[in-house]
């Protein structure tokens, strides 16, 4: 199903810029090339040569977790933001991040077995034909917290910070299969994207996922050209992005150029086997049951983070704490925030705010005294509406490591 196009590059054969790219590049970057009138002609700016680096234009702290795919993750006082800014997203590649981006040539193709014909935009088509959407939505790592298992699993070793809410804007996926015709043989959706194999092997597929037709119709799922209301940074997909709130963030396919509406569960990479799955049944620690034995991780659990104060504060005695954070809930909602300071044995409740819109996390603040000096941990525990909370230390354990919605926790020092 998958349709590889040729493309053209920002460069030459010698790897020098193309005349006319220079605002591609400042588009790349996120930012303007100072004394760019200066370059010499054809120059390649150092930031573009070879594999990009994302930490280039990142908040300095950071944390990589691997640079062969780039995975990186946001401290959770990071994540104070109401709106993430893109220098704290966190970075979830699969693959290495495209060399060249032909914007002027971008299309995206809807194709499959349940489409009436294939048929293609520009991304002009996209911007002009169809009303505009914005949306702040929930995008999660399948495998954030995975560093909170034991035993421990394979995988990069999210704790907390392999998740953001930032503000997208783009067309309706809704809209754009509406307007190219499915039939009612679909049942799910897969996309594809620009990314290369680690291997640079053109063949070698990198990451195809995707969502059943319904949640693909779903108003919230958007085909974006846009973040926090500029261009989406090119590690985050630039210049369109499927962004599918409130399940695991590898549905959300960057730098995407086809949709395919399938008359079956969409069998891309990473869609079999056990990737972005979890048993069916619960498992003993450290067994890991046959591939026929996994599901599909859809909605992602209930869970919450402390953004407020940062882990490891000395607070003088008799002062009263500030606590803040956020709560999501996957396709629900979160209805309730509780805070511990005595490991669980009680709760006090927080104040939660209602969400901006469906998808979008939730912020929540809460006022804590100590009564006495010494070392405390500040535990928070969100509640969805249908009653399930987050598990105060760690949830069933399953082999790949993901999904874990443990409470999250910060020390404090009373002094």
């Amino acid at each position: 199903m998958e349709t590889n196009k040729p493309k053209a590059s920002l460069f030459d054969r010698r790897g020098f810029l193309k005349t006319s790219s220079l605002a591609t590049l400042t588009s790349l970057l996120g930012t303007n090339i100072v004394f760019a009138d200066r370059m010499p002609k054809h120059y390649l700016p150092l930031v573009f040569d070879g594999q990009i680096d994302p930490m280039a234009s990142k908040h300095k702290n950071m944390v990589v977790l691997n640079d062969k795919p780039w995975n990186v993750e946001t401290p959770a006082y990071l994540l104070d933001d109401a709106v993430t800014p893109a220098d704290k997203m966190f970075i979830r590649n699969n693959g290495l991040i495209p060399e060249s981006i032909d914007v002027a040539n971008w299309k995206l193709t809807i194709n499959g077995e349940s489409v009436k014909a294939p048929k293609t935009y520009t991304l002009n088509d996209l911007k002009t034909k169809f009303k505009p959407y914005t949306y702040q939505l929930v995008l999660e790592c399948g495998g954030n917290g995975r560093a909170g298992y034991f035993p421990k699993t394979s995988g990069n070793q999210w704790t907390e910070g392999g998740v953001s809410c930032a503000e997208w804007t783009g067309v309706r996926l809704k809209d754009i299969l509406a307007d190219a015709g499915i039939t009612d043989t679909a049942v799910y959706i897969g996309y594809y994207g620009q990314d290369l194999h680690l291997s640079r092997d053109p063949k070698q597929p990198v990451i195809s996922r995707g969502v059943p037709i319904a949640k693909a119709l779903e108003d919230e799922t958007l085909i974006a050209w846009a973040m926090n209301g500029q261009d989406i940074p090119l590690v985050h997909g630039y210049p369109l992005r499927l962004v599918v709130g409130g399940w695991p963030a590898s549905v959300s396919g960057k730098w995407l150029h086809t949709i395919a509406v399938r008359n079956k569960v969409h069998d891309g990479a990473k869609m079999t086997g056990k990737s972005y799955r979890v048993p069916i049944h619960p498992v003993q620690p450290g067994v890991d049951p046959p591939a026929s034995e996994f599901r599909i991780i859809e909605s992602m659990p209930v869970k919450s983070v402390i953004t407020f104060p940062q882990s490891g504060l000395e607070l003088p005695m008799g002062q009263q704490l500030s606590l803040r954070g956020h709560a999501w809930a996957g396709d629900r909602v979160a209805k309730e925030l509780h805070v511990s300071i005595d490991f669980g044995e009680t709760w006090l409740k927080a104040d939660l705010k209602a969400p901006k819109n469906r998808l979008a996390w939730q912020h929540w603040t809460a006022d804590v005294s100590f009564p006495t000096q010494g070392y405390y941990e500040v535990w928070a525990r969100a509640t969805d509406d249908k009653g399930v909370s987050q598990p105060m230390v760690m949830p069933q354990w399953n082999p790949e490591g993901y999904i874990n919605n443990a409470c999250h926790r910060i020390a404090v020092k009373v002094v």
